[in-house]
């Protein structure tokens, strides 16, 4: 079992029930309140990642990670669309750019990324050669 892995696939869980996303007057959000299936897609790339890193599969454990800069990016994108698509019915540019600016970013991001970047960097294992075997 590789410890990074598990790390990285903690650090991540933990990140997507931290404040993402804080939207006034309704508080602040986790992935699961943003959207319920990009956060069931999400914590998927974490399981996946955390049976990676039991089996020890390295390769896949990378793979999880770089699925969840992408799947991280991707929710950036479509939080930042839907606000500004939620208040597309005002026909002033200014105020449609006001009232998304009220959603804001939160740290929980950076969590994630912290976590996604653990996942992202695991490294096969170095085989351990014992005395009197074959090279």
């Amino acid at each position: 079992m590789r410890i990074q892995g598990v790390v990285g696939a903690i650090v991540m869980a933990a990140g997507g029930m931290c404040p993402l996303v804080h939207v006034t007057f309704m508080g602040n959000w986790n992935y699961f309140q943003i959207d319920p299936v990009l956060g069931t897609v999400f914590y998927f790339i974490v399981v996946l990642g955390l049976a990676a890193s039991y089996f020890n599969k390295s390769g896949l454990m990378r793979f999880s990670g770089w699925a969840g800069l992408i799947w991280i990016i991707l929710t950036l994108c479509a939080v930042w669309l839907k606000s500004h698509d939620f208040f597309s019915f005002i026909h002033f540019k200014k105020l449609i750019n006001l009232a998304a600016g009220m959603v804001k970013y939160r740290w929980g991001w950076l969590v994630i990324l912290a976590g996604v970047l653990a996942l992202m960097t695991v490294r096969k294992p170095v085989p351990v050669l014992q005395p009197g075997s074959e090279v």
